[in-house]
């Protein structure tokens, strides 16, 4: 407080503006000194990457449900490669990366909801889990194994398979969006 006071007091004298400019210089260089010391990161829509990460490993992710999709596997695949580039500066490697994402589909079920009087279902419910392992080179406290799981609702007089391609969109996009935030926002 006092040397702020002095400083001031300082660059208040008429005529002196070569002192002025000495202390102008001074406060900046403390300032980038002080801003160089600290450790920074990425932030990235709430989310950070440690800045020493350049690339993530994403592997296939087999499906290995009862119930099969047979393109399932490379859909979520990409949707999931596609929210990591889109979301971060990070180049998708196929192996040995600073961030590895890996893990297998566990569940592609089909199951009736909202039982109407008569037994009929109303709605029918599509569900995906997927179990994801993440890893990361630079803090291991972030690594984690973790199930998520989405479902999207339908009418039960549609046919699965009109309405299929749409909500395995929709829950691909929603799986995608937990395990980004799991992974690079810690929710």
């Amino acid at each position: 407080m006092v040397i702020g006071y002095r400083l001031l007091k300082l660059m208040n004298r008429k005529g002196d503006e070569t002192m002025n400019k000495r202390i102008i210089y001074c406060i900046v260089i403390a300032f980038a000194v002080i801003l160089s010391s600290c450790r920074m990161s990425v932030s990235l829509t709430g989310g950070t990457v440690d800045p020493r990460a350049k690339t993530v490993a994403i592997t296939t992710f087999p499906n290995n449900a009862s119930l099969v999709n047979p393109t399932l596997s490379q859909s979520f695949t990409t949707a999931l490669k596609d929210k990591i580039q889109a979301q971060t500066p990070l180049t998708i490697v196929n192996t040995d990366g600073d961030y590895t994402i890996e893990g297998e589909i566990t569940n592609y079920s089909v199951n009736p909801v909202a039982i109407q009087g008569n037994d009929t279902p109303a709605m029918n419910r599509l569900t995906i889990t997927v179990r994801v392992r993440f890893y990361n080179k630079f803090d291991e406290k972030q690594n984690f194994e973790q199930s998520f799981s989405r479902y999207a609702d339908y009418y039960s007089s549609q046919n699965l398979s009109s309405v299929e391609s749409g909500l395995v969109t929709d829950i691909s996009d929603a799986l995608t969006d937990d395990i980004f935030n799991k992974a690079f926002v810690n929710w």
